[in-house]
């Protein structure tokens, strides 16, 4: 098999498989195989890799991931481990990684946590709260959903389910909101610092809304409790429950249980 894989740039695949005695539709069957097995043992691995990443509320980047599931007896590299998390689009919110929009990195410098953790609001559209979250289908793979909640009632207001984690998933999410029930000048928006968040386009779309951006800081995931609470529950009673085939299948399953907290 090495033999022909070597060589199957330059000669024919029946060629090659006739001069070592081998029928070319064993060799195809065997290649599938392999290609198959590989991306299950990839699937398995991006689980764990999720899995952790969220215990650690994002803050694990690929060293500290690598080392646990070491651990747990899941031989794997450094090395792998963060190519998958750079598939995956996770970036620990406790170190500087590249982003989805270029080598650019976040300066948190100016970035001010307008919120305090403070959860109270007394008016609707006063104090809103957004994060991803990262669900599993069988057919897609990994995939995004932004939510937006507003403090004042803690009702989900806009969301936005996507198959790749960019700063149009998270604006989208917004939009929606603001379709939803408006927004108020000086109102504030609380994130963490991850790319999507700080991109030109968001942080311009909040400036023409006259919107405050305010930020967790690294490491304190409970500066967005909240929204982190959100996440537990819909994990919890509904996302670890359940398997989804589709990414539609998935998207009718979240608008259902997103639909009992609007």
């Amino acid at each position: 098999m090495k033999f022909i894989d070597e060589l199957r740039d330059m000669y024919d695949i029946r060629t090659l498989c006739k001069a070592v005695k081998l029928h070319h539709s064993v060799y195809y069957y065997h290649k599938q195989n392999k290609e198959n097995s590989y991306k299950k043992a990839n699937e398995e691995l991006d689980k764990k890799i999720i899995e952790e990443f969220e215990k650690s509320k994002k803050r694990y980047g690929s060293p500290k991931i690598t080392k646990v599931l070491n651990k747990q007896g899941i031989k794997v590299s450094q090395k792998r481990v963060a190519r998958r998390m750079k598939v995956l689009g996770l970036r620990s919110i406790t170190v500087k990684k590249f982003n989805h929009n270029g080598n650019k990195k976040v300066d948190d410098k100016n970035k001010e946590n307008l919120l305090e953790q403070n959860f109270n609001a007394e008016k609707p559209s006063e104090k809103w709260v957004g994060d991803i979250t990262y669900i599993y289908t069988k057919e897609t793979g990994w995939t995004y959903l932004a939510i937006v909640m507003d403090l004042f009632d803690l009702k989900i207001i806009g969301w936005s389910y996507g198959k790749n984690m960019t700063s149009e998933l998270v604006i989208s999410a917004f939009e929606k909101a603001k379709a939803a029930r408006g927004v108020t000048e000086g109102m504030i928006f609380h994130s963490d610092l991850g790319s999507q968040y700080t991109s030109k386009e968001y942080e311009k779309m909040l400036l023409e809304n006259n919107v405050k951006h305010s930020y967790s800081k690294k490491g304190y995931p409970y500066d967005n409790a909240s929204m982190e609470s959100f996440n537990a529950i819909l994990k919890k009673e509904e996302v670890n429950v359940n398997t989804y085939t589709t990414f539609k299948e998935a998207k009718l399953a979240i608008f259902e249980f997103s639909d009992r907290y609007r």
